[in-house]
């Protein structure tokens, strides 16, 4: 909780009092659990933050404050930047684990580059398969191909948000070992992401050819 400025009532959100309406300059910059008046974690509601972003939205609209001068025009215009800035990381999951590990003092992904042992093997039969997709993408072997890796690695996508989960619930004290799990897994997530993203623009590429 923060105090308003102005009323010096208690609020949720260090961007604006829900007592007076008024918009307040954070003295610092917030991070994305304090503007939507959450205790860190990896688990959100993904319905209550939605509904909480129109409520928000709707007080630090700068066209409420477009007869308020300049000044405060340009506050609305910066806290509804920073609002949407947290949203958007609270609204996707591997990007709030992303966060709680670099903000609880764990590797990035540039200083911890490594998989999973167990995913590893796996790489290595997947980047196969889709060595010789990319040959013939619009092939019958091909296709029949892609789709059935698409399906393993959604399968793996499952297992590593379980996985990356039970690595961040509850959330680790700073420092634990547990957040170079949760890193590790990010970055079999990563990998997982890329090549559905490549599969999806490959069955596309095959259709189109075929159309």
């Amino acid at each position: 909780m923060t105090t308003c400025p102005k009323c010096r009532a208690e609020t949720a959100t260090p961007l604006c009092c829900s007592a007076c309406g008024a918009l307040v300059a954070p003295e610092r910059a917030p991070t994305p659990f304090e503007v939507f008046g959450l205790e860190p974690g990896l688990t959100v509601d993904g319905a209550a933050l939605k509904r909480r972003l129109i409520e928000l939205s709707r007080r630090m609209h700068p066209d409420f404050f477009a007869t308020g001068g300049d000044e405060l025009r340009e506050l609305a215009e910066r806290n509804t930047a920073e609002l949407n800035r947290a949203y958007e990381v609270l609204a996707n999951e591997l990007e709030r684990a992303d966060w709680l590990v670099r903000a609880l003092g764990g590797p990035d992904e540039r200083t911890e580059r490594a998989l999973p042992q167990a995913f590893l093997m796996e790489v290595l039969e997947w980047n196969e398969s889709l060595e010789e997709a990319r040959r013939s993408p619009a092939s019958p072997t091909a296709r029949r191909a892609l789709e059935s890796l698409a399906a393993a690695l959604a399968k793996e996508r499952e297992r590593q948000v379980a996985h990356l989960r039970a690595a961040l619930v509850p959330t680790p004290e700073r420092g634990s070992p547990r957040l170079a799990e949760a890193r590790k897994e990010l970055n079999a997530l990563r990998y997982v992401e890329r090549t559905l993203g490549e599969i999806r623009a490959l069955q596309l590429e095959a259709s189109t050819a075929q159309s």
